[in-house]
């Protein structure tokens, strides 16, 4: 049976600030992973992390745009493995944004979680994306208050 991890973040900022944290590669690695992203659909990139032996993972997620509609939607497959070209999970990472008078509600949905082996992947980021989302907020906040916390 396949696992999707499904979240819901509200953000008091508009959805053009938020997409940029979604969309931009130099905020994207602030509260997620270093990439090489840009919202061009077909386009391949990498979020790079470190490796993580009890996954099998080397720490490289290969991805690929799959539907860009600037400050509404973005989605993209999220691939990873040992290595070597090897693949262990092939999954989707799909993000919504709808504007709400004080802000924007973020929807995030990850599904294909459907292998056995998959199941501690899942469970890493059933958590670790609440902890991004929170990221994302707390560089948000300083944006808030006129200062960048320089």
């Amino acid at each position: 049976m396949e696992q999707i991890i499904q979240h819901q973040f509200f953000y008091a900022h508009p959805a053009a600030i938020v997409w940029d944290y979604l969309t931009k590669p130099d905020l994207m690695a602030q509260w997620l992973m270093k990439n090489d992203f840009e919202p061009l659909v077909g386009r391949s990139f990498q979020f790079r992390t470190g490796p993580i032996a009890s996954l099998d993972f080397d720490g490289i997620f290969h991805c690929r745009v799959l539907e860009v509609k600037p400050q509404k939607k973005l989605s993209y497959s999220w691939s990873s493995g040992p290595g070597n070209g090897k693949i262990t999970l092939e999954s989707v990472v799909t993000w919504r944004l709808e504007p709400r008078e004080n802000g924007t509600q973020v929807f995030l949905d990850h599904r294909g979680f459907a292998k056995k082996e998959n199941l501690d992947f899942y469970n890493g980021l059933l958590h670790g994306w609440v902890e991004k989302l929170q990221n994302i907020d707390n560089l948000l906040t300083p944006v808030e208050h006129g200062s960048t916390g320089a």
